[in-house]
């Protein structure tokens, strides 16, 4: 209707002002003009859905311009790059990229990099971790890294600060769809509820990774770029932000690109501050849905093995059909709710190899970060404190 009005408004107005001209008019005089005038009319009204553009007058037309960008905070300034990263032609021409592209400038950044400062422990542990990377999952490997995070200590911080946070993780359950227990669960893996949340300042982290580390140098960059994004954004000193070795920030640890793209305001203050309990747990909550969790889903189901050797490559980025499984001696010990797209996860204890299915919202688990283990023990943990704060209620996802 409100289309039709506005094609048709034009042939209201001007039959208005027609019958004002007729009204002096003799009867067979005004029946003639108004068939001839009805049929311009209609010629005219045939064209509506293309009308003609007018120019408003010179004086009426507005500019508007982007808001520009907001100012940096710090008081870095400096004609080259000094200190640790002296002479980088990659960083110098990274520098040159955040002022064309994004509108810094360059004083400021070269002021800034000046006092980031290289941190060599992070490029040897980077290297170990890489070669054990390549040897695969070893024997007992799951016994221990379980032992590192479904201990009392973990258990005891998150029952505390679910109690403390009851009302900001069960209106997070209402809106996103993603039971408490898991968002309880990354953040005991991830920082023990803001026990651990980093002690490497993000801006030398990355500058670190982004500019020493060959392997992953390109991914390290974007999330440099990102960090002078988000810093500049929320109006935060870029050598303040204190995170882990990584440059991962916060109660959840999230990168800087997860931040731009996924970081909530959950308590309303008008910042995204994933070191408030608040706006951390609505993060959690909104990365996982927008990485496809599935509310009242389940998460891994176990498989029972005949005793034969499992001839099928395993990871939470496999996938398989049931019929695939069986044929491979593993069955579900209980009804699977899909037939199709299962991956298959193995979990290496001190004496025996433990198979299961995982389901798309175990998957999603592992957006946070692309480990089996690290996805299975933040599902133990959600089983865990689920049991746990019982009296409190919680979305189901089995």
């Amino acid at each position: 209707m409100l289309m039709f009005s506005s094609v048709h408004g034009g042939f209201l107005q001007h039959r208005f002002r027609f019958s004002c001209l007729l009204s002096p008019l003799g009867a067979p005089h005004r029946k003639m003009l108004v068939c001839s005038m009805m049929s311009v009319l209609l010629g005219l009204s045939a064209c509506a859905d293309q009308p003609a553009y007018t120019a408003p007058p010179a004086a009426a037309r507005t500019t508007v311009s982007a808001p520009a960008p907001r100012a940096c905070v710090g008081s870095y300034h400096a004609q080259q790059i000094t200190g640790d990263f002296a002479g980088y032609a990659e960083l110098e021409e990274f520098v040159a990229l955040m002022v064309e592209k994004h509108g810094f400038e360059r004083e400021y950044l070269q002021g800034l990099f000046s006092q980031a400062r290289r941190k060599n422990w992070t490029l040897d542990y980077y290297a170990q971790s890489d070669q054990a990377t390549r040897r695969g999952p070893t024997v007992g490997g799951w016994t221990r890294y379980r032992a590192r995070f479904l201990g009392d200590r973990h258990v005891g911080a998150g029952i505390e600060f679910a109690r403390r946070h009851q009302n900001a993780l069960q209106r997070a359950a209402r809106e996103y769809g993603v039971p408490q227990e898991y968002i309880l669960g990354i953040m005991a893996v991830e920082t023990n509820f803001g026990a651990f949340v980093g002690r490497d300042r993000v801006l030398d982290a990355l500058t670190t990774l982004g500019f020493d580390y060959a392997r992953r140098g390109p991914y390290f960059r974007g999330e440099l770029e990102s960090f002078l994004l988000m810093t500049r954004k929320e109006g935060m000193d870029p050598a303040r932000p204190v995170g882990s070795f990584a440059g991962a920030m916060g109660l959840g640890q999230f990168m800087p690109t997860s931040f731009l793209k996924w970081a909530v305001d959950f308590n309303g203050d008008g910042r995204k501050d994933l070191w408030d309990p608040e706006d951390a747990i609505g993060s959690i909550a909104n990365y996982f849905i927008q990485h496809g969790w599935q509310p009242g889903q389940a998460v891994v189901t176990p498989l029972h093995d005949d005793g034969s050797p499992v001839p099928l490559k395993t990871g939470f980025d496999t996938r398989y059909s049931l019929t695939v499984l069986r044929q491979a001696g593993l069955t579900p010990v209980r009804p699977c709710s899909s037939e199709d797209g299962l991956s298959l996860l193995l979990l290496r204890h001190q004496h025996t190899d433990q198979y299961l299915i995982g389901h798309p919202n175990f998957y999603t688990i592992t957006r946070y970060n692309n480990s089996t283990y690290y996805a299975m023990a933040v599902h133990e943990l959600a089983l865990i404190f689920r049991k746990k704060l019982q009296p409190f209620p919680a979305v189901s996802t089995m």
